[in-house]
């Protein structure tokens, strides 16, 4: 059974920095990406950045610069280092792995909040 566990959010000031890590477990066909998605309350689910094959890194507009995606040699870890953290900022964010047969699995779920 495949599952994603997100650790690492919390409550934080805005200019903060939390570090978010993703454990994936069970039998995945190849993964072709890894990545982090957040949704905030109202908003539909938007991606803020991802991993895709050999490691290209792809980010949204709006946390260049200030996050940074990794993830371990084995892809049974993915990390999301949040730097300079804003109040816009605030999101359940989501583990998501992508593999070669198209299909998305998904974590449960982190909550960040940034104060102002």
């Amino acid at each position: 059974q495949v599952q994603l566990v997100e650790s690492g959010g919390g409550l934080v000031q805005a200019g903060g920095s939390l570090r978010l890590s993703c454990a994936a477990s069970g039998s995945f066909s190849s993964i072709t990406a890894m990545g982090w998605y957040r949704q905030a309350p109202g908003k539909q689910r938007e991606l803020v950045a991802n991993i895709i094959g050999g490691g290209r890194t792809n980010y949204a507009d709006s946390v260049k610069g200030r996050f940074t995606i990794s993830r371990d040699n084995a892809k049974t870890m993915v990390y999301l280092q949040m730097n300079s953290l804003k109040p816009d900022d605030t999101a359940v964010y989501y583990c998501n792995v992508h593999d070669i047969l198209f299909r998305d699995y998904w974590g449960k779920g982190t909550l960040v909040t940034v104060s102002s």
